[in-house]
């Protein structure tokens, strides 16, 4: 394996750089948004953090399904806008509650295989669709859904909020299959029982409120190294991780699990006295945990393998979101 060169791919994969974006999206709206105070995170986060005066927050989070996904499938579409969304919920160690929708598309096949596949995911999940907007007339098909979630205030599990010394865990559902789709999808939710499902999702919230870890993200389409190196940004921190430690499937190349979405997989930092109860958490709901490395103060996500080292991002000029919270 020459650690340089996957450093450089991973650095450069898709699912990362098309974050890119989002540094002048945020940076659009710096002028306006100190004017609301009940705003505890907003962008940045999987999901945004509401206060509403009480013990409780409101988490509210939105995802438009990647165009490829939409040509390659409807129905995975459909079922894929409950799985992200539903996530970014669990990722702050929230409870989903509701969701609406956007959906676009002239043509009625189409649109039917979406709303299916939404159909069987909210089954799947426990989570309801109650409401949204239909653009029946528009030359392409798009779906975009939004969720809220309700989490404690005091077990907010937030991706900006890792410190220098914290041990980091890779938490996948290993019991899973590649998606018909795309060679970075992993799923680990469409073949199991919803008990099973719920479960695996709210773990997040039980680890929240034990107080088990100090930050987390779901790992989403940068893959694992690039969903760390987004937590890593917004934390103003570094970090070094054993690639050779890392859970994955059987006889899946490296590079390949590395840039996967795993649908059910999380990034956790964790203070080190803490590291044993918080794999026993995930692996009590079948989830496989395994501390990989550490948060560092050098501003560099650096991996390593068999005593080489490289340098996936360097924070001092590389931008993933752009968004930090230091």
């Amino acid at each position: 394996m020459n650690l340089d060169d996957l450093a450089h791919e991973l650095c450069n994969f898709e699912g990362v750089v098309r974050k890119k974006p989002i540094a002048d999206i945020a940076r659009m709206f710096e002028d306006v948004q100190s004017e609301y105070s009940g705003t505890i995170v907003d962008m940045g986060d999987d999901a945004a953090v509401i206060d509403i005066g009480s013990d409780e927050v409101i988490l509210f989070a939105a995802d438009g399904i990647w165009g490829k996904i939409v040509d390659a499938s409807p129905w995975w579409t459909g079922y894929t806008s409950i799985v992200v969304n539903v996530n970014d919920i669990s990722a702050m160690g929230g409870r989903p509650l509701a969701m609406v929708n956007v959906m676009s598309s002239s043509d009625e096949d189409v649109s039917n295989e979406m709303l299916e596949g939404m159909r069987e995911g909210i089954r799947k999940f426990g989570v309801p669709m109650v409401g949204g907007h239909m653009h029946p007339d528009t030359p392409y098909n798009s779906l975009a859904v939004a969720i809220i979630g309700i989490a404690r205030k005091d077990s907010l599990i937030r991706s900006d909020t890792a410190s220098a010394g914290d041990a980091i865990i890779l938490a996948y559902d290993l019991d899973g299959k590649v998606g018909e789709n795309s060679p970075y999808s992993w799923d680990t939710t469409s073949f199991k029982d919803a008990e099973t499902v719920k479960a695996r999702y709210l773990v997040m919230k039980d680890i929240g409120e034990a107080g088990l870890v100090t930050a987390g993200k779901d790992i989403s389409n940068p893959g694992t190294i690039g969903t760390l190196g987004m937590l890593c940004e917004t934390s103003g921190v570094g970090a070094k991780v054993d690639l050779s430690k890392i859970p994955s499937p059987e006889s899946m190349p490296l590079v390949q699990w590395l840039k996967i979405y795993p649908a059910t997989g999380y990034v956790v930092t964790v203070k080190p006295d803490k590291v044993g109860d918080c794999i026993k958490a995930f692996e009590d709901v079948g989830i496989t945990a395994t501390e990989v490395g550490v948060i560092t103060s050098s501003l560099q996500l650096e991996i390593e393998y068999e005593g080489k080292k490289a340098c996936v991002f360097d924070f001092e000029k590389d931008i993933i979101t752009g968004i930090k919270s230091h």
